[in-house]
């Protein structure tokens, strides 16, 4: 009883175990085949197929030799209390090219539980069979030859040029600036790539970039009449940053390919027509890729900041009545497609007894081969210092859409804000009354002390200090401290309205909080965002420190404002880590280790802080 029960139990968890296993149905076939050869053909599928449920493809400009013939297994596997299980249904044909050219396998079609599974069209290059005899005779007669050459020169060869190809794939040569262009680097290959060495990505000049997740393959492709093995290497979205031609650098790869080179031994050796396997090495180079980046149309609202794509917009105020010197805020949310990570905060006007504080942006946002999508929130805080009913204009909203050419600019509705008195102010007596431009306050209310009608008694009770010595000190004195008053206060409102000095200024302690955060991420051995950290903190520093926005920044830029300024060797030093980082965030070598990174971009900042402050 009890192992009947074990038997059933085991049925059981295979069936489910089968029955949630992903269903696969493929075709299997040689790439390139001779016009004389026999070649196999099979239909592989994971799963037992429903009763005459095959429907073969039309094998169009092929003679069918055998077939079909089926084959099927299963196995099952407990390790440590984890089951698994496979089951295996092949079909199988012979098949003879009717002449030479490109030809592909059809569709086929299979029934498993009442759904339909399809296969994809598999091309197959077919080559002459006369030139593959004469190359052979050829070989053969100048065997000789070949005797003295080593291994590696007959695997090299074998191998063509255009075996081995690398290629950047763009999805568009021709954007509006700030739009979105998809790149994917593609391995070509008519051999058997096993492995590859020493990788160079271009850094992307003049785009900001982003690597998304891809299937690496390898997937069959048709290029140039040829049939070869695709891998994806990389894919990226780009998003140019300024406008001409921007260049994509060629990328560098050696890959490794395995060679079955037929050996030398002579024609009665036992070990005749046998072949030797040597792994050669080499290297591809993709061709540069020019895109040419458009200028946005003249004419552009004073509300446009570079937003590029499809957007709308959602505002509301969080309260509509609140008392005087309390806080509200005004909730702003930009939604969308494009480029919405550069995306900045739109201008509010607020009325002038308003106090505005710093904006708070939050952002949900998802990039994919489309380009990127989701959100940016940002909230306006604000306390009302004074009663009465106001009303706060629409906010507007710039944005370029590619598709149409233009600019649409969205508008929310007014806010009507009603402040009431302030509850917790001074007691009733005093009126509190703030002028426009919060220059001045006024104090009224107070009563006037009562007037002394008889003859007052004065007398003289120590020496005055008017017109003595002391006194002329103390005017002097107080003439110089107000004099050195009125500069100090007046180069501290003038610096507090230049925004480029304050931008400068903060620049350090800007660079420094996001230095601590990358060095966390270093300690985490998270190399992905201590890269980016460190991008960011770079970027962001040269940007504030030179108040150059970050949408211009490139390195070309940075060379040109820190050699300006003097600082030549530290515009190469900081380039460098840029590019380093920029490589290793994407790249599975590093070239260097973070700790150096981190030590190089602290010290850098430090030399150019130094000598610009000189």
């Amino acid at each position: 009883m009890g192992k009947r029960l074990f038997v059933a139990i085991v049925a059981v968890l295979m069936f489910c175990v089968a029955y949630g296993e992903e269903v696969l149905f493929q075709t299997n076939a040689p790439m390139i085949i001779n016009a004389s050869d026999a070649f196999r053909v099979e239909f592989a599928l994971n799963a037992k197929p429903d009763d005459k449920s095959f429907v073969a493809p039309s094998f169009e400009g092929f003679n069918v030799l055998a077939g079909p013939s089926v084959s099927h297994g299963s196995s099952v596997q407990i390790i440590n209390g984890s089951m698994t299980k496979s089951y295996n249904y092949t079909i199988s044909y012979v098949l003879q090219a009717q002449g030479a050219g490109e030809k592909s396998i059809g569709v086929a079609t299979i029934g498993v539980d009442g759904k339909s599974y399809s296969t994809q069209v598999t091309p197959i290059e077919v080559r002459q069979s006369s030139a593959e005899g004469g190359a052979a005779q050829d070989g053969r007669s100048s065997q000789n030859n070949q005797t003295e050459q080593t291994l590696e020169q007959r695997a090299a060869g074998q191998l063509a040029q255009d075996d081995l190809m690398l290629r950047f794939n763009v999805s568009r040569s021709s954007v509006y600036k700030g739009e979105a262009v998809r790149a994917t680097l593609k391995l070509y290959s008519r051999v058997n790539v096993i492995g590859s060495e020493g990788a160079k990505l271009p850094s992307f000049d003049g785009f900001w970039s982003q690597q998304l997740e891809a299937e690496q393959g390898p997937f069959r492709e048709t290029v140039g009449g040829k049939v070869y093995d695709a891998y994806n290497l990389g894919e990226y979205i780009l998003y140019p940053q300024q406008s001409g031609k921007l260049t994509i650098e060629s990328a560098k790869i050696t890959i490794v390919a395995q060679m079955f080179v037929r050996n030398n031994r002579p024609r009665n050796s036992f070990f005749d027509n046998t072949h030797d396997i040597y792994n050669l090495r080499r290297e591809v180079v993709s061709p540069a890729v020019t895109i040419d980046v458009k200028p946005f149309p003249a004419g552009a609202p004073a509300s446009f900041t570079g937003a590029v794509g499809k957007y709308t917009m959602e505002a509301h105020a969080s309260l509509t009545e609140m008392a005087a010197n309390s806080a509200a805020n005004i909730d702003l949310k930009i939604s969308g497609t494009g480029n919405i990570g550069f995306v900045q905060e739109p201008k509010i006007t607020l009325p002038a007894t308003f106090e505005l504080y710093d904006v708070k942006s939050t952002e949900q946002i998802r990039t994919t081969a489309a380009g990127s999508n989701g959100f940016r929130r940002f909230e306006y805080p604000f306390i009302a210092r004074a009663e009465g009913n106001y009303t706060i204009a629409p906010i507007e909203f710039t944005y370029f859409n590619p598709e149409s050419r233009q600019y649409v600019t969205l508008t929310s509705d007014s806010f009507a804000i009603s402040v009431t008195p302030d509850k917790n102010s001074a007691s009733s007596s005093q009126v509190v009354s703030t002028i426009v431009g919060k220059q001045d306050v006024k104090l009224l209310g107070s009563d006037i002390r009562f007037i002394k009608l008889t003859r007052p008694n004065l007398h003289t009770v120590v020496t005055p200090l008017v017109f003595s010595p002391l006194y002329f000190v103390i005017v002097v004195a107080m003439v110089l401290l107000s004099v050195a008053l009125y500069f100090v206060i007046s180069k501290r409102i003038r610096d507090s309205h230049n925004t480029v000095l304050v931008k400068g200024r903060r620049a350090n302690k800007v660079a420094v909080q996001r230095f601590r955060a990358a060095e966390r991420y270093m300690r985490e051995q998270n190399r992905h965002a201590f890269y980016e950290e460190m991008l960011r903190a770079l970027w962001g520093y040269i940007s504030d420190r030179f108040n150059i926005p970050v949408a211009d920044l490139t390195k070309e830029t940075i060379r040109e404002e820190l050699t300006r300024r003097g600082a030549t060797e530290q515009a190469k030093d900081i380039t460098a880590i840029i590019s380093l980082c920029e490589e290793a965030q994407y790249s599975p070598v590093e070239s260097a280790t973070m700790t150096e990174i981190y030590g190089r971009g602290i010290e850098i900042v430090s030399k150019i802080e130094s000598i610009v402050k000189k």
